[in-house]
């Protein structure tokens, strides 16, 4: 019997949901970062063996909301819920609990889908600390399954696999078996360019950072890509930040970033970066659209 099902990770900024699900698929679809709020879109991850599918989505983080775009986040994290066949409800074993979870929690009683409780980060928390943390939230909810995971080292990630297979129904193969993704390869490339961006940058800037390709072409003859993006920032101060020093911090960006796009198109890049302001966007929904951010 071959089973099938779509995955939702949902929880709290910064728990390792994006970390979570790329380890699964053993592929970089969604970027990591330590700063809260860097997952924007609705994530596919496609996992296929010869027995099931899973297609998880890595859903924003559920956080209080500051601007229009946060809004719009929150309700994409809260529409999916009823939208999945399972839910993956995260939670972060060394920040121990919090309010954030207690709201999420709140949420998942109002649906019906199926929740596993995933205590992540317990390499950092440890066995003991990681179990206390399972046994508090276990007495609020009545969770399909429970366990600790370290989403970094892979601790107990194929339990995890196995509980979520054993609560998928019997159904079809909904994408071929070699493909990971289905977000097109410019959303990705531009999500590795942010990723970067917030490597290097702190406060108000990660949140400001958005990243439009605008080429992408490969040159007749030749394994060889010239892609062209523009990074946007809200303010002119924040401009000279991301560039800067004599283009010191582009110029890294650009680096790292090459890396993982050669690495993910599978061939030589030629990557150009431009910074232009454009104030307030976050504020401005037909900008989202335009930065590539599908939050209808």
């Amino acid at each position: 019997m071959f089973r099938s099902g779509f995955a939702a990770l949902i929880g709290r900024p910064n728990v390792g949901k994006s970390t979570l699900m790329n380890a699964m698929i053993g592929e970089k679809m969604a970027i990591i970062s330590d700063k809260p709020q860097t997952t924007r879109n609705q994530i596919r991850g496609i996992l296929t063996t010869e027995e099931y599918q899973i297609v998880f989505l890595d859903t924003p983080g559920i956080h209080k909301p500051k601007h229009k775009l946060g809004e719009k986040m929150v309700q994409t994290s809260v529409r999916t819920l009823k939208e999945v066949d399972i839910i993956l409800f995260l939670v972060d074993a060394a920040a121990g609990p919090g309010s954030g979870d207690e709201f999420v929690l709140e949420l998942l009683r109002e649906v019906d889908t199926p929740v596993i409780l995933v205590v992540n980060k317990a390499d950092v928390a440890g066995e003991s600390e990681s179990s206390k943390i399972l046994s508090h939230y276990s007495e609020r909810f009545s969770f399909a399954g429970a366990l600790t995971v370290s989403a970094l080292t892979g601790l107990h990630q194929d339990d995890l696999l196995s509980l979520i297979v054993d609560n998928l129904e019997e159904g079809p193969q909904y994408y071929p078996e070699n493909m990971i993704t289905d977000q097109p390869e410019r959303f990705i490339v531009a999500e590795l360019i942010r990723e970067k961006i917030l490597a290097f940058t702190r406060e108000e800037i990660p949140h400001s950072i958005a990243v439009e390709i605008v080429s992408m072409q490969s040159r007749e003859g030749r394994d060889f890509v010239d892609i062209g993006a523009n990074i946007y920032v809200e303010r002119e101060s924040q401009k000279g930040i991301v560039i800067g020093k004599k283009g010191a911090l582009l110029k890294e960006v650009g680096r790292l970033a090459r890396q993982d796009i050669e690495a993910l198109l599978g061939s030589q890049i030629f990557l150009e970066l431009f910074v232009k302001v454009k104030p307030d966007w976050r504020n401005k929904e037909g900008t989202w659209h335009a930065f590539g951010l599908e939050m209808d």
